[in-house]
């Protein structure tokens, strides 16, 4: 862009912030210049004003598609191979199974990121991994259909729907599909996906270093995120990721670093599947059943391949890893640099690829591209049809990860179990196939359209449908009153009630109050819940409960679930209005309560939080290596919570006395259990100054500047709402004279969201 009123300023945007040319030699931004600033922009990301289709009713209009004709439309496209890019042995069924299994991969349990939930190949950084080569061009082919079918099928969906149909093309027997995912419509800015010190480039072409000195022009790639040696039994992944390698889906089909070491591949699949909710069965089950289908790509060096999507040039419209060599596709394509095929009937669902692996000895080779891969020794081997020309037959292949279920013990038992019942292995892939793609939708009330098993399996958290007739606000009332006269106090009731509530992740939509979990393992028992007091609550709720339901003829009832949240809505009213401020609290009833055996424990127990800034809760033996308000950014990101929420929920929670060991860290005040702004007061005031416990600086001091004597403690969690401008900006909102109203208010209406992001069954999302 152009300033024609000052020739300096020739080639420069006036839109100051904007880099022209890249991120090398561009001026220093205002994360370069203070990178520890917190980012609570993060915290609204993805508004309404960035989806054109903010005033449509998702579900209604998916509800109203010819779901039949719409995979008709699939498969009929899955056939009709396109000149600028022909489909494999004439059918994209492989290409888009692969399009969709990378989409759904990225998922990792421990933060319920990832996923393809919200179609974020389309965005960086994720569409344009090396690992994602040329998935751009299955979502082009794709266009006919989106287009067809427009706001009533999401990207997301369709891409689902796709890899469903693929496998269906080639004989396979799908377990099921569930609608209803979203999209997104911009970039996912929080999700820390690892270093991603990657310069666009193919891994072969990319320098591998150290990330020197800040500089972007000095990144490099492919770097191992494992903590020792490939060969280390004890070597550990770095948490929260579940990616072996940056830039790719789980791990180097190469080996760690392309080492070509097959039980290393071992170790590193088992972790990283792991990483992804999938055990050794379901691991097995879906690279040997996706490497049934299709064939790896490699014909061409990667030095030759053109920049990623993002980095394409304008003319590519978006479209990345242009090939110069011969046509630039079909016979000449290059993606991960490994080329042929697993199988000899690469487009039929069969039991060919460990056939193939277990009755053949493989050899270390190197494809065109310079990749290791596996070739039978035998010459006698079955060799598979050349995907573009005719009548040409090719060497079998196998990748160094394909090689490891052989040589790993345990994959090895479960290969042959799958290699003696093929009908079992049908099952097996089928049903890890659907929980890979579903992982990340959370209840079954979101699922939409007509192919929706109606099995409930335990990774998707069951919990039972509603039968009973619900309490009225007469029921309600009369119930807040015995709880409020059970010797229950504030805090303890509100403990429970958001303990129960906030485990909730919007990522994967896991975990909230519905199902009452909070008193099942492995919940119950979090030391961050206080499980003691917990349990006290717990059992007078349950007292409450039965006298409640034995009074009450015909169908009424009200579940423990709902007492949970009901006990906090009360108490919150009782501390409103003994700091002056009586206000009503919202209560929606309709929770039902589960069971231990509809619960995982080992799944379920990934929701616990390393750190927890809401009870000033932090486990510095097992959290991240980061600063503790940062975790917090992302509790409240995952909470789908504003900045002015947060700042309000934490500002009420410690007023609350809600510090998880009932330290006094936060709490600001001389009245504990009145919802007062006194947090806010004491936060902005300048009669204290604020003194390090310590050189680690996680415990601080609240003194008055003229006596010097300690009024307070707290912690990084506390002060990052007086120490952040744009936290400060809204605390004093809440803390100035007139403040104390509004944030009864807001702390209600914060407070009541918390307590429905898990209501699916009555909310549309």
């Amino acid at each position: 862009m152009k300033n024609n009123d000052n020739p300096e300023d020739s080639g420069k945007c006036p839109f100051r912030g904007t880099r022209i040319g890249g991120a090398a030699g561009t001026p220093p931004q205002i994360d370069d210049w203070w990178p520890n600033r917190l980012q609570v922009e993060l915290l609204h990301q993805d508004q309404p004003a960035a989806n054109p289709m903010s005033d449509e009713n998702y579900k209604e209009a998916f509800n109203k598609i010819d779901f039949q004709q719409l995979k008709q439309d699939i498969k009929a496209l899955l056939v009709d191979s396109k000149e600028w890019w022909p489909a494999d042995y004439k059918n994209y069924g492989p290409q888009m199974v692969r399009m969709t299994w990378h989409a759904a991969g990225t998922y990792r349990i421990a933060d319920g990121r990832g996923g393809a939930g919200q179609a974020m190949q389309r965005f960086a950084p994720i569409n344009s991994w090396w690992d994602n080569g040329n998935t751009d061009k299955s979502r082009r082919l794709l266009w006919p259909i989106k287009q067809k079918y427009g706001a009533a099928l999401s990207w997301a969906d369709l891409m689902v729907l796709t890899g469903n149909c693929a496998l269906e093309i080639m004989n396979f027997p799908t377990y099921g599909f569930g609608g209803g995912r979203r999209d997104a419509w911009e970039p996912d800015r929080s999700t820390y996906w690892g270093p991603e010190f990657w310069d666009g480039k193919p891994f072969k072409e990319s320098k591998v270093g150290e990330y020197s000195d800040g500089h972007p022009d000095k990144m490099v790639t492919q770097t191992l995120r494992w903590k020792g040696e490939p060969s280390d039994e004890n070597r550990d992944l770095e948490n929260p990721l579940g990616a072996t390698h940056q830039a790719l889906i789980y791990v180097n089909p190469e080996g760690p670093g392309g080492n070509g070491k097959p039980l290393d591949s071992a170790r590193a699949i088992r972790e990283s599947f792991k990483r992804m909710a999938m055990d050794d069965e379901e691991t097995v089950a879906l690279i040997a059943g996706g490497h049934a289908f299709g064939k790896s790509h490699g014909m061409v060096t990667a030095d030759k391949i053109g920049p990623a999507p993002e980095a394409a040039p304008l003319q590519a419209m978006g479209m990345g890893w242009q090939n110069p060599e011969g046509t630039g596709f079909g016979q000449y394509t290059m993606t991960n640099g490994i080329e042929g095929s697993w199988t000899p009937n690469p487009t039929q669902w069969d039991n060919d690829y460990l056939i193939n692996l277990f009755k053949f000895e493989w050899k270390n080779k190197e494809s065109l591209a310079g990749a290791i891969q596996w070739t039978p020794v035998d010459s006698n081997a079955p060799k598979t049809p050349d995907a573009h020309r005719e009548g040409m037959m090719d060497d079998l292949m196998m990748m160094t990860s394909d090689i490891a279920l052989k040589a790993d013990p345990e994959y090895r038992k479960v290969c042959e179990k799958f290699l003696n019942d093929f009908d079992y292995f049908t099952v097996a892939f089928s049903k890890a196939w659907y929980k890979l793609t579903h992982r990340d939708m959370g209840p079954k009330d979101r699922y939409l359209g007509p192919e929706v098993p109606k099995e409930d399996l335990l990774w998707q958290d069951p919990v039972p449908a509603c039968h009973h007739e619900l309490v009225n606000d007469t029921d309600i009332a009369v119930l807040k009153n015995q709880i409020l006269s059970s010797g229950l106090s504030v805090s303890a009731l509100v403990s429970a009630a958001w303990s129960s509530a906030a485990v909730y992740r919007h990522s994967d939509k896991r975990g909230g109050a519905n199902g009452a979990r909070i008193a099942l393992e492995p919940q119950n028992n979090w030391e961050m819940n206080r499980p003691s007091e917990l349990n006290k609550v717990l059992n007078t709720l349950r007292t409450i409960q039965s006298d409640f339901n034995a009074s009450q003829s015909g169908n009424k009832e009200v579940s423990l679930a709902d007492l949970v949240v009901l006990g906090g809505c009360a108490a919150i009213e009782k501390a409103a209005k003994d700091a002056g401020t009586p206000i009503s609290v919202p209560f929606t009833p309709g929770r039902t309560d589960t069971t231990q055996e509809l619960t995982d424990v080992e799944s379920f127990d990934w929701l616990k939080p390393v750190s927890d800034g809401f009870k000033n809760y932090h486990n510095d033996k097992i959290g991240y290596n980061v600063p503790s308000e940062r975790i917090f950014l992302d509790r409240a990101q995952l909470l789908t919570l504003n900045a002015p929420e947060w700042t309000v929920l934490v500002g009420g929670l410690r007023v609350l006395d809600q510090n998880y060991d009932y330290a006094k860290h936060g709490v600001f005040t001389q009245r504990p259990g009145e919802l007062s702004n006194d947090f806010f007061r004491v936060l902005t005031s300048m009669d204290y100054e604020w003194v390090p416990q310590g050189e680690n600086e996680m415990l601080f001091n609240v003194n008055d500047r003229k006596s010097g004597a300690t009024k307070y403690t707290a912690t990084r969690c506390d002060l990052i709402f007086g120490s952040n401008a744009q936290l400060r900006n809204v605390a004093e909102v809440y803390g100035a004279d007139d403040g104390q109203e509004r944030f009864v208010k807001d702390f209600v209406a914060a407070w009541d969201k918390v307590m429905m992001l898990d209501r699916y069954d009555v909310k549309d999302d």
